[in-house]
């Protein structure tokens, strides 16, 4: 009879839905199991009295089975930025939090995104029982399409967050996706898990931090987050309710590092906000160009109040931007005038001090909004010496250059350009050290693990955590592939799972080490030569040629006495073969590997190969 009881009440906690709901199972004659909160079971035998049975319950812990504990499982966002994808697996129920891309690395010429390996998770696609998202940013969104290619999983996360999911599935007609929208505060049953979404300030509305009660203990994810206590929009982030988890013990914290080497507070994007009126009021009279992230709403809305309060039309520019905005307006993240809003067709019609332009194109991305501003390709639009342009964003990292090209290339244009080092045009939606002294203080984890950060972050985080009390024997530093065993009691390293990176090339999906990738990075750097043999088809003998076409690798005064004697070592080569049989395949090989010594030795460049023969 234990054993059955014991079942019930384990039955009893998976069912629990929603917080501060009260359920009550009969069990048998005189016997009832409770759950409060989702926290504490009572079994209540036929008791005489309610003092009899007070004395005599007894909270109740879910048993492991067989000693074995909660699996953290990370496929992405840990040694990097972006890729953010992480299961937790016990038994058969698997949860996924987020699922995003990382972008593509200057030794992936012509690569659209980087999207990490999740061919364990389709593997094991029946166990997966949804997928949670903590907010609507592309690295922690994007991979999406080509998860639920193959995962029919529910997704569950902000009513922006799965607006923003929805639009980027218009392109992925063959995917119907299952969303469930939960408001802050708002507790969900998945498998096993009871996942409690908790809200935070970051650079887009909607963002989430997760408290995850597990058959083990509560495990909270910070998401990305920071605290700002004069938000633009919306509550603080909710910091009581992290201490009432923190009182209540937390097993386990998983919390992004990125800004973690960043003493003090972040900025709060009210202080952006008076800078930019600032700048509004001293360019009364030239036109004022603004980029930013198309996902920073609430920065939207600040931009979109000052254009009315100074008598300014709005023209967006750039696809994400216009869509954005109308994703945002339509679900109320946004409000304006429509009557303020203009095609940027119709931007030449009004003069410069009523004209305001907010497109993409701050992170100095070609064929974005203002890339094709500064070249001249939307009419009425070239950029001039009475133009104010403002980046309203700082450069992710590995744009540095490319942003600071696209300043360079504006400010020769003539035009007065505000960014980041400047002025306050922008605050990080992500925490520095002060805002993780208090989430550590409040959260008070058992176990740590760093997250979202390269791995300087995520060591510089481990440190951190030792500082706010966390004992060094309890924290885990993880990278891509990582599977992490917790109880209540012990945490531990178990052999890694297949993950790494894929690359998104078109339509097409291929490993990281793709040989035409690599052809295309040796051809960007080397140039190629294609070698044209006409070979008797009987002996193998050459017979016409050899013809070199060489493309940028060799230069004009170069050229005559280098392809003379590549000829030359082409068809000695050829010749001394002496083989009964021809094989093609070695006579290729042969081509390619005289003319790699030769050109290697005299340019000092290794350029692709391409043999090709033809018989006679």
């Amino acid at each position: 009879m234990e054993n059955k009881i014991e079942d019930n009440i384990e039955n009893s906690v998976n069912n629990q839905t929603k917080p501060n709901r009260r359920l009550t199972r009969r069990v048998s004659v005189g016997e009832t199991i409770e759950v409060r909160n989702g926290d504490e079971v009572t079994l209540r035998r036929n008791f005489k009295n309610v003092r009899q049975f007070n004395n005599n319950q007894k909270p109740y812990r879910p048993r492991l089975g067989r000693g074995k504990g909660l699996q953290v499982m990370f496929f992405g966002g840990v040694g990097k930025v972006g890729d953010n994808i992480t299961a937790l697996r016990f038994g058969d129920d698997i949860l996924v939090i987020d699922c995003g891309v990382g972008f593509a690395e200057p030794d992936m010429p012509g690569v659209d995104l980087v999207i990490p390996d999740m061919s364990w998770l389709k593997a094991h696609k029946e166990l997966i029982k949804g997928i949670c998202i903590t907010h609507a940013h592309e690295d922690h969104i994007g991979s999406l399409p080509y998860f639920l290619d193959e995962v029919k999983a529910p997704i569950y996360g902000s009513k922006l967050t799965l607006a923003f999911i929805e639009n980027k599935l218009r392109e992925f007609p063959k995917i119907k996706m299952k969303g469930t929208a939960v408001n802050p505060g708002g507790t969900v049953k998945i498998g096993c898990f009871t996942v409690e979404f908790i809200h935070v300030n970051h650079s887009i509305p909607g963002a989430y931090a997760l408290a995850i009660t597990t058959p083990v203990g509560v495990v909270f994810v910070s998401g990305d987050f920071k605290i700002d206590f004069t938000p633009i929009a919306g509550e603080t982030t909710d910091l009581s309710r992290m201490g009432e988890l923190g009182r209540k013990g937390v097993l386990l914290m998983m919390c992004e590092s990125t800004n973690i080497e960043r003493p003090g507070m972040s900025m709060s994007e009210s202080v952006v906000g008076a800078t930019l009126e600032q700048i509004f009021d001293e360019a009364k009279d030239r036109r004022i160009i603004i980029t930013s992230f198309a996902s920073n709403v609430h920065r939207v809305q600040q931009i979109m109040d000052l254009a009315k309060k100074y008598n300014r039309h709005v023209a967006f520019a750039g696809r994400s931007m216009i869509n954005n905005m109308e994703l945002a307006m339509k679900i109320g993240e946004i409000k304006f005038d429509h009557k303020q809003i203009i095609d940027i067709e119709r931007v030449p019609r009004y003069k410069d001090s009523e004209i305001m332009i907010l497109g993409t194109g701050s992170q100095g991305q070609e064929h974005t909004a203002l890339d094709r501003m500064i070249n001249g390709e939307i009419a009425g639009v070239q950029i001039g010496p009475n133009d104010t342009v403002v980046f309203s964003s700082s450069p992710v990292p590995g744009n540095e250059k490319s942003v600071t090209n696209m300043i360079n290339e504006l400010i020769n244009q003539g035009a007065n350009v505000i960014y980041d080092d400047l002025s306050d045009v922008h605050a990080s939606g992500h925490a520095c050290q002060t805002e993780f002294m208090i989430i550590h203080k409040l959260i008070k984890p058992k176990f740590f693990m760093p997250m979202h950060g390269e791995v300087k972050h995520l060591k510089y985080h481990e440190q951190f955590a030792i500082k706010m009390g966390v004992k060094p024997q309890n924290i885990i530093v993880p990278h891509v592939g990582s599977v992490v065993e917790v109880t209540p009691n012990t945490i531990k390293a178990l052999p890694d799972v297949q993950a790494g990176e894929k690359l998104v090339d078109g339509k097409t999906i291929c490993d990281l080490e793709n040989s035409v990738v690599k052809d295309r990075l040796q051809l960007a750097e080397d140039g190629i030569c294609v070698v044209v043999v006409g070979v008797n088809a009987r002996t193998g003998q050459v017979v016409s040629g050899p013809e070199l076409i060489p493309r940028g690798f060799i230069y004009p005064s170069e050229m005559e006495n280098i392809i003379k004697e590549a000829k030359q070592t082409v068809i000695e080569a050829l010749s001394s073969t002496g083989a009964d049989k021809i094989d093609w395949a070695e006579m290729k090989g042969i081509v390619r590997r005289v003319l790699t010594n030769l050109f290697t030795k005299r340019t000092k460049r290794k350029p692709l190969i391409i043999p090709i023969f033809l018989e006679v």
